[in-house]
């Protein structure tokens, strides 16, 4: 049986599962991709690392480009992170004549353009499934299974550290400091933990998710992110009096009777019935609208080695099952400019949740409705829970109707400089995620 060769870039918590599991089921891959796949060279910055972990001295550089340059390789396989150094790696493989398997969501999202134009011109083959979602198939899903649909939406949670912090916070009411530590010491969150929290990280999976479904790549800093660090347990618990549960979704949207499309991160109220509100701990969930299949949910954990080293390698499966020199248009974004564009967050419809801080005196909910009707945003209920200290204001809670972002975010404004209200309004979109179609 014939070999593909490999060149493993990183030895990571994923690299380092990467070369156990291939080892461990190499004979189930060959008989998967009619070739035996082997890591031939494995690039790491400490070379005692690879001593550790039982590699053999002679596979073992710190040199990537020792792998990049290996005639025989046949396929890279980066997991450093980062963006500028694996840019020069992946680009650099791609043009010697290589495939190239990647887990790095920010470099996608800020480069995937750049990298699929080299990858198309020097017919080669750029896959990353690991990229969203972990060990869930949800990329092939969109570029395969789902290839005859139109996309109506695609929503989902895609950062289980998030998700985590988000649970707890809900189910033990833990102050968001308190829950973050928690998830640290579970290893769901890194030390530095504030790509996962300030939504930048599903920023990045939405942008790859918006990629591979309407084949153009949104600028990351056009795409509407908001993060999980300011969330009030007292928020929650009012959302779920008012029967919500609150989650950090990333959210792609195609506008009906247009193409532009909603891309947006944020924390989002669901009602707890809607199936992601079931979606607990560090897993993630994603839903995917076709305008001819309907609705389908792709559900696991997103993140952890094994989980993303089981990605990486269907991908390599892949790539050795299939040459390149006979399947090198599995390009996934077009490289002409796309028809669909970015939504500005401003021109968005959705509902509503404010929480507002108030003096308790009468007419204050009569202007309140006031400054709503003059955007012609209607109240669908208000709650004003008790509370035994005054001195912070009567807590108001208002869910509102359908309106678009732009009225919504002025009425908001024009309420925060009335006189008996203490503090900015507390807001949160609602999604239904209603049908949507062309």
């Amino acid at each position: 049986m014939k070999a593909f060769n490999v060149g493993l870039i990183g030895l990571g918590n994923v690299g380092s599962r990467v070369w156990h599991n291939l080892l461990t089921h190499k004979k189930l891959l060959a008989e998967k991709s009619g070739k035996i796949i082997e890591i031939k060279r494995v690039a790491v910055r400490s070379l005692q690392k690879g001593y550790n972990l039982g590699l053999p001295k002679e596979i073992l550089t710190t040199d990537w480009q020792d792998i990049v340059n290996d005639p025989e390789i046949d396929a890279v396989v980066e997991l450093i992170g980062g963006i500028d150094i694996s840019y020069e790696i992946i680009t650099s493989a791609l043009k010697k004549g290589k495939d190239v398997v990647t887990a790095n969501k920010a470099l996608l999202a800020n480069h995937g353009q750049q990298i699929a134009n080299i990858a198309f011109e020097q017919k080669r083959r750029i896959l990353f499934e690991a990229s969203v979602a972990g060990g869930i198939p949800l990329l092939q899903a969109i570029q395969d299974g789902l290839v005859a649909n139109r996309f109506l939406m695609i929503a989902g949670i895609v950062n289980g550290t998030c998700n985590y912090i988000l649970t707890e916070m809900t189910n033990q009411k833990s102050p968001y400091a308190e829950a973050l530590k928690k998830a640290k010491e579970l290893g769901y969150a890194e030390a530095n933990e504030k790509l996962d929290v300030s939504g930048e990280d599903s920023a990045h999976k939405a942008a790859i998710l918006c990629a591979l479904s309407y084949r153009f790549w949104p600028k990351v800093e056009e795409i509407y992110t908001a993060g999980i660090e300011s969330v009030d347990p007292m928020d929650i618990q009012y959302a779920a009096d008012l029967g919500y549960i609150l989650k950090l979704l990333a959210i792609i949207k195609k506008h009906p009777h247009s193409k532009k499309v909603e891309i947006r991160v944020h924390p989002t109220l669901l009602k707890k019935d809607h199936i992601l509100s079931s979606v607990s701990g560090a897993f993630n969930a994603v839903i995917v609208k076709g305008d001819i299949v309907g609705d389908q949910l792709f559900y696991g954990r997103g993140a952890g080695g094994d989980p993303t080293a089981s990605a990486v390698l269907s991908d390599l499966v892949e790539l050795a099952r299939y040459p390149s020199d006979v399947y090198h248009s599995r390009i996934f974004f077009s490289s002409t400019e796309s028809e669909y564009k970015i939504m500005p967050i401003s021109e968005i419809i959705s509902r509503y949740y404010v929480r507002l801080n108030v003096v308790d005196k009468p007419g204050v909910l009569a202007s309140i409705a006031q400054i709503l009707g003059r955007k012609n945003i209607g109240i669908s209920s208000v709650v004003q829970p008790e509370v035994s200290n005054l001195s912070q204001g009567v807590p108001l809670i208002i869910m509102v109707h359908d309106a678009k972002e732009k009225d919504f975010t002025e009425a908001c404004a024009e309420m925060s400089k009335l006189p008996f209200l203490k503090g900015n309004p507390v807001i949160y979109r609602v999604e239904d995620f209603h049908a949507q179609g062309e």
